[in-house]
C-alpha cells in the first residue's frame, strides 16, 4: 500500500508501533493573534504604528496607555524602546507575555 502524504505515513507508522499521536501544540499554546491584532489597532488609533515600526515603542509610552509589566518582568533588562517585532510577539504570548495589555483581557 502506497501512502500519499508524509503526515499519513507518519501517523500510520506511529499507530502501527502502538504509539499515541499527540498534537504538537495545544489550543492553550496557540499564539494569541486576537491580542496582537488589538495591539496593532491601538497603535494605529493613537497614530503610533508607523513611528513604532520605524523606531520602536518606548516602555514609558506603553505604560501611559495602560500597559503594565507582568509580575516577574525585569523591565530594566529589556531594550527601550521595544522593537515592533518584540511588541507583537509579546502580544501573541498570551499568559506568558512580559506585559499585561488592557485591550487583550
Amino acid at each position: 500500500m502506497r501512502l500519499r502524504t508524509p503526515l499519513i505515513a507518519s501517523a500510520t507508522v506511529a499507530l502501527g508501533l502502538g504509539l499515541t499521536l499527540v498534537p504538537v501544540t495545544s489550543a492553550s499554546a496557540a499564539p494569541d493573534t486576537a491580542c496582537m491584532r488589538a495591539g496593532i489597532s491601538v497603535l494605529k488609533e493613537v497614530g503610533l504604528f508607523s513611528t513604532v515600526a520605524k523606531g520602536g515603542l518606548p516602555i514609558a509610552a506603553a505604560v501611559s496607555y495602560g500597559v503594565t509589566p507582568r509580575a516577574g518582568t525585569d523591565v530594566a533588562s529589556l531594550p527601550d524602546p521595544l522593537p515592533l517585532s518584540v511588541v507583537l510577539a509579546d502580544h501573541r504570548a498570551g499568559e506568558s507575555s512580559l506585559f499585561v495589555y488592557p485591550w487583550c483581557s
